[in-house]
């Protein structure tokens, strides 16, 4: 993973009794925040634009970027929240500034954050739903996703083998790697079993699908995960147009590659803006 510029004041440590914070504390408490559409770390989407540790490591200050000024707004919130509450979490760590930058409502999100007024607080007659029920819905399609990735792998590694046969494909049948990891990360976030004989194709509320019914509901999970690879992939290229030199921030699940690239879809090319 390609490094996070910082800016970290003090060299980014100085002690707290025996417990010393630094800047690579904050970051790998970072990597734990996931845009909540995209499904990935705000670190390897290039959105940690700064971070900087006080000089007693008692302070963190956070500065984060989006693609756009108008990217959604109770997106950029639960990311901001979220990784506000991530580097609070991080032992001796005492005042934490987390402030999202050249958002429409940068002024207004910066605020709600600073005086911990929670989302409905920082927005009130704005706010059409919780944060909670968000955080449902995006892991909902998360899982969608990471169970089509590891069931399209089955796919292209066993060209004879039938769609229809997916549906009685169990987690013990998923060869160990980092899609699988995922997948099993992803269904402890919904409640959904992790046992071996647990089945791989199931809904959000994990029933299993009748062999006639398979090969719909794998088209309904590939069009959820090409959604969230492209969206990704567009927001990527985005930032590094909004923000020279970002893209050396970014990190991608396949080396040289994006997520979007790997599964077929056409390349977005995004040159550097030049002075």
């Amino acid at each position: 993973m390609t490094a996070v510029h910082v800016d970290t004041g003090a060299r980014g440590r100085a002690p707290v009794g025996e417990r010393t914070v630094t800047d690579d504390d904050v970051r790998r408490s970072l990597h734990a925040v996931l845009d909540p559409e995209l499904d990935e770390p705000i670190t390897e989407l290039g959105f940690v634009r700064s971070i900087r540790v006080g000089a007693d490591a008692t302070t963190v200050e956070v500065h984060l970027r989006l693609p756009t000024s108008f990217c959604s707004p109770n997106f950029a919130y639960l990311m901001a929240s979220d990784s506000k509450d991530a580097i609070s979490a991080i032992p001796g760590v005492r005042r934490v500034v987390v402030e999202l930058d050249d958002h429409h409502d940068s002024e207004l999100i910066n605020a709600g954050l600073a005086a911990d007024a929670g989302y409905r607080g920082t927005f009130r007659h704005e706010a059409e739903d919780s944060l909670d029920e968000l955080r449902r819905t995006f892991r909902r399609k998360a899982h969608t996703a990471a169970m089509e990735r590891c069931l399209t792998g089955l796919l292209r590694a066993d060209r004879e083998l039938p769609e229809e046969d997916l549906g009685t494909v169990r987690l013990r049948d998923l060869p160990a790697g980092r899609e699988k990891e995922a997948l099993l990360r992803r269904r402890t976030a919904l409640g959904l079993p992790g046992d071996g004989d647990a089945c791989v194709l199931v809904d959000d509320e994990g029933r299993t699908y009748a062999p006639g019914a398979v090969p719909l509901a794998l088209r309904r999970a590939r069009s959820t995960r090409i959604s969230i690879d492209g969206n990704a992939h567009f927001c990527r290229g985005l930032l590094r147009t909004r923000y020279e030199g970002s893209g050396a921030d970014q990190a991608f699940r396949a080396e040289g590659s994006e997520p979007a690239d790997q599964h077929g879809l056409l390349p977005l090319t995004v040159k550097e803006h030049q002075p």
